[in-house]
């Protein structure tokens, strides 16, 4: 049950092998345990050296359309993941200078009083549907749950679709900024069609055929929902806060101004916060760029680093059901697909 489209492959001394019965598509690894044959070959780290080549040929040999599940996957579990967990981090947090989604936010009281749960179910949702592909069986859940929980909210579709634009953006422009290498043109390619695929399985209306298209429409959007709103600013806030709770108590205050640091200009008008000082921003980004270099030779990151793996704060006992992630207000209410009224 891998669902349409899934490759199989044989797993030899890292050689790939596809299935001659299989259709053409995207193996992943999280639908492994359910298959009866491997589902795509893992890779092992070379000693002492950082990175694989052969997840970049692999990536490099499948198509940036019907492939990109697979793609994405690699880029994320392999070649990028701390990198990828850091840009969607900030990906969220730039949509909260937006007015129309902090207001909702606000009105929930789900980030002043319930953060890091958010933050944990957020990370466990796209964790399944990115590591599991819109194919597999977990990422199909997590996509339903997602629409289930968005579902009891009339969010506007601008709203979901600038929301779409930042975790494809962000990435790719943390890369180029930060990564130890940049995305090729092909995998910007295919995570542009991966998250345009979860946009549609969304069902999000008016999506973009390119890239320049959705930039345009955000730059639009930006124009009129990036003004300074209290919303803006307590949902920021709430999440610095959530953040700060990771860290010994000497070193919470420092956390606000390291995420101005990375922050776009435009959030930072939004939500009130100040520029930063010049010294700090340059130090955090110079960091992350010698961090980068250091990354080109040694890997830090287990191989294949999985986020579902990782152990999230909301959750001592272990990773929760798919169907068990969400607002505790919603597990509440009765579970079904028709949304209540809206709650504004």
């Amino acid at each position: 049950a891998v669902g349409a489209g899934v490759r199989v492959y044989s797993q030899k001394n890292d050689a790939e092998t596809p299935s001659p019965s299989a259709p053409s598509g995207c193996p992943l690894h999280a639908v492994a345990a359910t298959a009866s044959a491997d589902v795509g070959p893992s890779y092992r780290r070379p000693f002492w050296v950082g990175q694989n080549r052969r997840v970049r040929d692999e990536i490099a040999r499948l198509d940036a359309q019907r492939d990109c599940q697979r793609i994405v996957f690699l880029l994320a579990a392999y070649e990028f993941p701390f990198d990828t967990t850091r840009a969607l981090e900030l990906a969220l947090f730039h949509t909260y200078g937006s007015r129309s989604v902090s207001r909702l936010l606000d009105r929930t009281g789900q980030f002043t009083g319930h953060g890091q749960k958010r933050y944990d179910d957020t990370n466990l949702l796209i964790a399944h549907f990115v590591e599991s592909g819109w194919d597999g069986d977990l990422g199909a859940r997590a996509i339903a749950r997602m629409n289930w929980i968005h579902g009891h909210y009339r969010i506007p579709n601008d709203d979901l679709l600038f929301v779409l634009w930042t975790f494809i953006d962000f990435p790719i422009r943390w890369m180029e900024a930060f990564g130890w290498r940049t995305f090729t043109p092909h995998e910007r390619s295919a995570w542009f069609n991966y998250w345009i695929g979860i946009g549609e399985r969304m069902g999000i209306t008016g999506l973009p055929a390119t890239r320049e298209e959705l930039d345009a429409f955000v730059a639009g959007y930006e124009a009129r929902e990036f003004v300074f709103d209290g919303a803006s600013r307590r949902t920021a806030d709430a999440t610095v806060a959530v953040m700060a709770g990771w860290l010994p108590r000497p070193l919470r205050g420092l956390v606000r101004p390291v995420a101005a640091c990375l922050a776009r200009p435009q959030f930072r008008r939004a939500v009130g916060y100040p520029d930063p000082p010049p010294l700090l921003e340059a130090a955090i980004r110079g960091a992350l760029r010698v961090r980068a270099l250091i990354k080109r030779a040694v890997s830090f990151e287990r191989y294949p680093d999985l986020l579902i793996d990782r152990r999230q704060r909301s959750y001592p006992g272990g990773t929760p059901a798919i169907e068990a992630i969400g607002p505790d207000v919603l597990q509440r209410t009765k579970r079904t697909q028709t949304p209540p009224q809206d709650p504004r």
